[in-house]
């Protein structure tokens, strides 16, 4: 979790705010909204590092091809 800014300024305040929200698994849209990005991207862009690694989707495709791949021996061997 980030540590409350050194700086007392608007933007240092502003980032610990969107900072403490992702790195508490607050939805990425709702972050957005509460600092009023002009869309999503900007949000991600800035702040997805902040995101709890357990929420990331990783090695989508492979979870999604492993199974097919698994099947496919299984039919070469019959």
């Amino acid at each position: 979790m980030p540590g409350w800014p050194k700086e007392g300024t608007f933007h240092s305040l502003r980032h610990f705010f969107a900072t403490t929200l992702m790195s508490n698994g607050v939805e990425p849209q709702e972050v957005q909204r509460a600092l009023r990005h002009a869309n999503l991207r900007i949000t991600l862009e800035t702040y997805v590092h902040w995101m709890p690694k357990r929420d990331r989707q990783r090695s989508l495709i492979g979870q999604l091809l492993r199974p097919s791949g698994r099947d496919q021996t299984r039919q070469d061997r019959n």
